[in-house]
């Protein structure tokens, strides 16, 4: 067995002391040992040699969930960093055993970014990022957090330090704490490291009561992970010297102003999720953002003063804010409302300008005059300020870059693990094609396509029969047999033995799936296209909402999703020319779309929700095992995991062969293999059906 996971046919390992040291273990031991060897072999036979050669001394040190966890971070770091960062995690067994603590109590930033993002770009102000780093801060635009937070050895409370420290570093981007010009008053003083930490201490406790009264629920658990972090209480008459940052109308400006009478007086210790200050670095960022956003306001501006002028109000007075006094001198949330107006009329605002202004209220604490001038003809130019974007179309040209894509895990079934962040998921845009070929499938398929429409206006208005009722208007035959022999075996009896008809209000978002592999080439990319055009005539018919997504791809690293039409765009010229401009491109990576487009169905709100995959054979890929078991298995994991978030995912397929895999991937019952393209939208209705009884 060794010799076959080593491949010592051609790598030549020695397997003999390997084989001797297994045998003299006990049975259950030895299968444990050899599973791992197995799978470890899998990802790089290397990783696998070196741990079969120390297993007896990693087992005597870890009990079986710690070698799985320490093998798995091998395989992990290997997939990341590659053989030498594997292997350095194999050697150093020891450290690995000293962790354990943090490993087994602690959270890592890799799992918890999915959670810790959402919540901090749904706070008010600036949209800010999140990154792992080696120390915890923010340079205003992203907060970079550690890799583990394993300070406390309960797992949720280290969440929650997570948390904290993203809420503090908002609260500084917040609410102005850098607002004052940090590196040149350091510069004038004699221990520049002790005024720093002097500042931070003081719009600690500033920040502490604007999240006190902004987040009250975060601000009780900031508290109570102070006191579990064995915070000291503060030293006497502290509370009383900061009295005045604790009011609504406190600014950095005070605890700036408190700086050099704190000299020589005790402090509280900030607590680990407060973080550390980088006035420099944050000086750096923020100049260029507001380069950048004045900008952006002033060329904004012009567009919105040209409109005015098309409107007929040539004689424009310049544009103003509304007075400080009409939104509350921009306390809290009331900041962020900020109104335009020109001869005392409010100016409608673009939802970038409104961001834009924000973000220079954010950084500056007004709007100033001089921004508020719409930009001269060729004042600005937003190539030199703008931040460099790359075009989806455009990112694989020279090196690859992986800014601004999705990733997603992949199950490796040898494995029995996924692989972290291993596809590269990218949404492109689709060309669209005015060739008429909407109409002339209309035209072609004119009399089916108005038995279609009957069949889904059918669906719309038919009833739903809701079996084992209280009351109704039949019997339910299976409840009745059912209740005859529990009474018959001397059991209490169920007063559910009707049926009745019930109109339930449609609630369903449908997602179509199209393969846009190089295997479609012809006549199937043809029919797929046809099908598309009577499916979206017939779902139209239903008011449900509905998605169409081709997906394609090229290896892990470039996964390609096509949005022909999302869920929010109503079906019009532009999808229909989308839909006319599907063509065949590379392979056939399901496992990644699968995922990206349970990611896009979940995020609308519906009561059911149903992903159908339109294909042509099974998962494939370039020079890659995907097209073996491998990609089965991971499409298989993958709708299992869409099936755990409560989608009900069919596939149709025209593979003649489908049988063969795709009971395996979808279930029996799940997918359907036609030969004719006119069948496709019949066999919809049919998956309608099925779902809604």
């Amino acid at each position: 067995m060794l010799d076959d996971y080593f491949e010592v046919e051609y790598s030549f390992r020695n397997t003999l002391a390997i084989s001797e040291a297994l045998v003299r273990l006990g049975g259950d031991e030895q299968a444990f040992v050899l599973d791992w060897i197995r799978r470890t072999a899998s990802t790089h036979i290397e990783i696998a040699y070196r741990f079969a050669a120390q297993a007896q001394y990693a087992r005597q040190r870890m009990d079986k969930t710690m070698i799985e966890a320490w093998l798995l971070l091998a395989m992990d770091d290997y997939d990341r960093l590659g053989l030498h960062a594997a292997l350095k995690v194999i050697r150093e067994v020891d450290l690995f055993v000293r962790q354990g603590r943090e490993r087994a109590a602690g959270c890592l930033f890799d799992e918890q970014v999915g959670v810790l993002l959402p919540f901090v770009q749904g706070l008010s102000g600036r949209k800010l990022k999140l990154e792992k780093g080696d120390q915890l801060y923010t340079d205003s635009e992203t907060i970079f957090l550690p890799a583990i937070m394993a300070h406390l050895p309960d797992k949720r409370d280290n969440f929650l330090l997570y948390k904290a420290a993203v809420a503090h570093h908002w609260a500084q981007a917040r609410f102005g704490t850098f607002r004052v010009d940090l590196p040149a008053y350091l510069a004038t003083q004699p221990t520049p490291e002790t005024a720093l930490r002097y500042f931070h201490l003081l719009e600690i406790e500033r920040l502490n009561a604007c999240i006190e009264r902004e987040l009250p629920g975060l601000y009780r658990e900031m508290k109570q992970l102070r006191q579990k972090l064995n915070g000291e209480p503060a030293p006497s008459g502290w509370t009383e010297r900061v009295a005045i940052l604790h009011t609504r109308q406190a600014t950095a400006n005070d605890s700036l102003s408190l700086v050099e009478s704190m000299r020589g007086q005790s402090a509280p210790k900030p607590s680990l999720f407060h973080g550390r200050l980088k006035p420099a670095l944050v000086a750096a960022v923020m100049q260029r953002r507001i380069d950048r956003e004045k900008a952006r306001l002033r060329v904004a501006l012009k567009a919105i003063a040209d409109d005015l002028k098309q409107d007929g109000d040539d004689d424009q007075a310049p544009f103003e804010r509304l007075p400080s006094n009409t939104v509350d001198d921009f306390k809290l949330d009331e900041a962020m409302q900020i109104t335009l107006q020109v001869n005392g009329k409010s100016v409608p605002m673009p939802e970038d300008v409104k961001g834009a202004m924000t973000s220079i209220l954010q950084d500056l604490g007004d709007i100033p005059n001089d921004y508020l001038v719409p930009a001269g003809a060729g004042e600005y130019d937003l190539r030199d300020v703008e931040e460099k974007i790359l075009k989806p179309e455009d990112v694989w040209s020279g090196a690859y870059h992986e800014d601004g894509a999705f990733l997603y895990r992949e199950w490796d079934y040898r494995r029995k693990h996924y692989r972290k962040n291993w596809c590269v998921v990218r949404e492109m845009p689709i060309k669209e094609t005015d060739d008429g070929f909407v109409s002339q499938v209309m035209e072609k398929y004119r009399r089916l396509l108005g038995n279609l429409r009957k069949t889904f206006e059918a669906m719309r208005d038919e009833d739903r029969l809701l079996k084992r009722q209280v009351y109704g208007d039949g019997v339910d035959i299976d409840a009745f047999v059912e209740t005859w022999a529990d009474a018959h075996a001397g059991l209490e009896m169920t007063d559910r033995l009707f049926t009745r008809m019930h109109r339930d209000e449609r609630s369903l978002a449908v997602m179509f799936m199209v393969d846009m592999s190089g295997s479609t080439q012809g006549w199937v990319n043809e029919a797929e296209r046809e099908a598309l055009v009577l499916l979206a005539e017939s779902v139209e018919t239903l008011g449900d909402r509905y998605a169409i997504y081709g997906f394609s791809g090229l290896s892990r690293k470039r996964c390609e999703v096509f949005p022909v039409k999302t869920f929010e765009q109503p079906y019009d010229d532009a999808v229909k020319a989308r839909i006319s401009g599907i063509r065949p491109g590379d392979y056939t990576r399901m496992g990644a779309a699968i995922r990206h487009l349970s990611h896009r169905l979940n995020e609308v709100e519906a009561r059911t929700k149903l992903l159908v995959t339109i294909s042509d054979g099974k998962p494939d890929d370039y020079h890659d095992d995907y097209r073996s078991q491998y990609g089965v298995e991971d499409t298989r994991q993958a709708l299992f995991e869409a099936r755990r978030e409560g989608i009900h995912a069919f596939c149709i397929t025209i593979d003649e062969h489908g049988q063969d895999y795709l009971p395996h991937m979808y279930g029996a019952a799940n997918y359907t293999v036609i030969s004719e393209i006119e069948k496709l939208p019949l066999k919809v209705s049919d998956i309608y059906k099925k779902i809604a009884s």
